[in-house]
């Protein structure tokens, strides 16, 4: 790699993907059980409204077997 000839007056700057800190980060606060409560709620309502979309789409969604059947209105009927 290409080293510089003048010397840099902040060595550790030049060195800084190397540098690994000591300090370890804060332990993450435990949920409480109200979060915990809300999260699966959330969940559920969601799954909930998936399975109740599919549900009642099904009947939009299939395919009519009677093809060749068409549909008459009764008005044509009583002339």
């Amino acid at each position: 790699m290409f080293r510089r000839r003048e010397p840099i007056p902040f060595a550790f700057i030049a060195e800084a993907d190397r540098f690994r800190s000591n300090v370890a980060p804060p332990p993450r606060e435990r949920a409480s059980a109200a979060d915990i409560a809300g999260r699966w709620l959330l969940g559920l309502t969601v799954v909930a409204g998936l399975a109740g979309s599919l549900i009642l789409g099904m009947p939009a969604l299939s395919v009519d077997q009677s093809a060749g059947h068409t549909q008459q209105s009764e008005a044509t009927d009583s002339r």
